[in-house]
């Protein structure tokens, strides 16, 4: 794999850091933010959950900038809605400005989640495919930990200290905006959607810089005919994509049907639930980014050698025995176990679905629909985010926080039934061909 490759790779992934940060610092400032307006469970479910419902309308639209002015393009004003998001969540004056800034950074989260990883997949080679596109993952883990260590460093800066912990992220934004100037466009789009062969050649060339012009050209046509409407539909929803339409589906509703984001989001009060401290919970809560680095190190390691499907298996069965034990401890009052079986569970998501499903969506489809197939599987994933979150408050007013991870548990039994009997392995398959080990042809 050439540096190259893996500096155009790791700036994509980028996007992944200020998504990880930006979705996780808020779990830092919730309670200040509540108790500074006044607001109610529901307003502040509704506040909490904002980002995410910019994230649901950037995901759903995600796709047609990605597909009409190319990934780079897409990539880059993602930078720009991040940068604006911190700066006005920083400024908030009230509520609703609170809410505005936090949907415009939902906004460039959703797109991220298309753009990204799609780009990524589109420059990498097959056998490190799982691994660079991981790298998104990775730096949403990274950005997590990043902003979970962050909000402990800045608790005590005074009472606007929930506006550096927000306000932080304009500073990264900046620099990720400027480092996208320097990757160039996927070849796939220039060959595929733009019809520009000639600049497509050159960045293949820079991807494959020991092929000969012949295997160069050879593979530019691959993705011309892969590309084709004769063999691919120009409609998206039809018959045949039916199947990978079904898995982008599904891996993104369990996904989120884990309560991962739920328990991102709201960490130091499930923490503060088991009878820690306000600044102890918090602490734990970086334990949390840590955890979630070290097992994101194993998934990214084991990916490509184990394959996609293996590390669902692995996932769903963590994810089982964790949210049953962390149920059992808060019925039977055994707070002590929460911590462990918290940390277990984010060890299972990052080995299985956090390493897989960016990965995985992006691979699924063909050239011609990779776009809107990402854009579906993160619209997925993000409205049952935004539902989750904003049901989190209230149901932990009405139940016992026992039956909501039960509830949790459950639905990964259902996953790993999926992975059994659905799920095929995407493996070093070059992207060309997966249409064809799908049945789509």
């Amino acid at each position: 794999m050439k540096a190259r490759i893996f500096f155009w790779a790791i700036t994509s992934a980028l996007a992944g850091f200020l998504f990880g940060f930006d979705t996780v610092v808020i779990s830092g400032a919730e309670q200040t933010i509540q108790a500074l307006w006044n607001l109610s469970p529901g307003i502040h479910g509704i506040a909490m959950a904002s980002a995410l419902y910019g994230t649901v309308l950037g995901s759903l639209l995600g796709g047609l900038p990605t597909d009409r002015f190319g990934r780079k393009a897409t990539l880059l004003w993602v930078g720009v809605l991040y940068v604006i998001s911190a700066v006005g969540c920083g400024y908030a004056w009230n509520i609703h400005s609170f809410i505005a800034a936090r949907f415009i950074g939902g906004l460039g989260i959703g797109i991220s989640t298309v753009a990204a990883p799609l780009y990524i997949s589109e420059i990498s080679p097959p056998a490190y495919r799982g691994r660079l596109a991981g790298m998104f993952q990775f730096n949403i883990v990274f950005g997590i930990l990043v902003a979970f260590a962050s909000n402990f460093l800045l608790r005590d800066v005074g009472e606007n200290a929930w506006r550096w912990m927000l306000g932080v992220a304009a500073f990264p934004s900046f620099l990720y905006t400027v480092m996208c100037f320097g990757i160039p466009e996927s070849p796939r789009w220039l060959i595929g959607r733009k019809g520009n062969r000639e600049a497509g050649l050159k960045v293949l060339k820079l991807i494959e810089p020991d092929a000969t012009q012949a295997q160069v050209e050879a593979h530019a046509d691959e993705i011309l005919a892969a590309s084709s409407e004769s063999v691919v539909s120009s409609h998206f929803w039809t018959r045949k994509l039916r199947v990978p339409i079904l898995l982008a589906f599904l891996i993104a509703c369990f996904n989120q049907l884990s309560g991962i984001n739920a328990i991102l989001y709201f960490a130091p009060r499930i923490f503060e639930m088991t009878g820690l401290g306000a600044k102890a919970a918090l602490l734990q809560s970086v334990g949390i980014g840590i955890t979630n680095l070290i097992f994101t190190f194993v998934g990214l390691g084991l990916i490509d050698r184990m394959g996609r499907r293996t590390l669902l298996y692995i996932g769903s069965v963590g994810y089982i025995t964790s949210l049953g034990l962390t149920a059992w401890a808060f019925f039977a009052q055994h707070f002590t176990i929460v911590p462990v079986c918290i940390f277990a569970f984010i060890a299972s998501h990052a080995v299985g679905q956090g390493a897989v499903i960016w990965v995985f969506i992006s691979e699924i489809f063909p050239n011609r629909h990779r776009a809107e197939g990402q854009a579906l599987g993160s619209f997925t994933h993000w409205i049952f985010a935004a539902l989750i979150t904003t049901v989190f408050p209230k149901m932990v007013s009405l139940f016992a926080p026992g039956y909501i991870f039960v509830f949790f548990s459950g639905m990964m039994v259902l996953q790993l039934v999926w992975v059994k009997f659905m799920v095929p392995e995407t493996k070093g398959v070059p992207l060309e061909q997966m249409q064809k080990r799908l049945g789509i042809e």
